[in-house]
């Protein structure tokens, strides 16, 4: 447990480094630091999901019997990328540093900031990314303890069907990065924004209403009749997973109405709310 932990301490923090670096110093690429930040950041996040949701769909697919059977990737995996939802939160704090920077608000002269300034940085930071700091505290501080320990074993489908919503990461990463080089217009945007719509409904969503039903089947109980039949903090902890989702899921709806209304019509109202 402990190696694969360092592992991921080393792992994550390291593709951030050799990302940065590579975009910063190759030649056809030659970045600015506050844009090889935030593409670096993003790449990272898009390795992180591609290697969860192959790690999710191989132990979901393997386990037959939804409760009993285990494979070893669930553990392991779990174990590896604790250390990222830590890296994650100081490079959100990085790109927002940067982009602070860009606006206009460092030092004088370049160099570092005042204290109190830092400290306005940070607290508009948490401001601005609260729920996603929330989140990552979450998943290392709860989740985590709870699915190595309180699990003992149990349940790796389950397991493994959650980590398979990290399918719709790299599209939002994606879509972050057409933004910052103002994209929008282009149809590569607009054909992520609808696969970022239908992944983010599919696999964070729907997710919860079909392990719901998954367990039913299992124990031969109708869909509706599970909430009823399983323990209410299990209920509880699914409500509150599903709550964040269903926050970002409107805003991304409310983002695609923007993208495909026609140019120069009116939007529904639904669309008016702005960011």
């Amino acid at each position: 447990m402990v190696l694969l932990f360092v592992l991921g301490c080393i792992f994550f923090p390291g593709c951030f480094a050799v990302f940065r670096w590579g975009l910063q110093n190759h030649a056809s690429l030659q970045m600015e630091r506050q844009e090889a930040v935030l593409v670096a950041s993003k790449l990272v996040s898009s390795v992180q999901a591609i290697m969860a949701s192959t790690a999710g769909y191989i132990v979901s697919t393997s386990c037959k019997h939804i409760i009993d059977d285990q494979h070893w990737l669930s553990s392991a995996y779990t174990q590896f990328a604790v250390p990222y939802f830590i890296y994650d939160i100081y490079a959100m704090f990085l790109c927002h540093w940067h982009k602070h920077q860009v606006k206009g608000h460092g030092g004088d002269d370049g160099g570092p900031r005042a204290l109190g300034s830092t400290w306005a940085v940070v607290r508009g930071y948490l401001h601005k990314e609260f729920l996603m700091v929330l989140h990552h505290a979450v998943m290392v501080l709860v989740c985590f303890p709870l699915s190595v320990v309180w699990r003992q074993g149990k349940g790796d489908f389950f397991l493994g069907c959650m980590l398979m919503a990290e399918v719709s990461t790299p599209f939002v990463c994606l879509g972050k990065i057409l933004i910052q080089y103002k994209q929008q217009h282009t149809l590569l945007h607009k054909v992520n924004g609808a696969l970022m719509l239908l992944s983010f409904l599919c696999c964070r969503v729907l997710l919860f209403p079909y392990l719901y039903w998954a367990y039913g089947r299992h124990a031969g109980l109708p869909l509706l009749a599970v909430p009823a039949a399983i323990p209410a903090h299990v209920n509880l902890g699914a409500a509150l997973l599903l709550a964040p989702q269903l926050y970002w899921f409107f805003l991304i709806c409310r983002g695609a109405c923007r993208l495909f209304r026609p140019r120069g019509s009116r939007p529904p109202s639904p669309c008016q709310t702005q960011d």
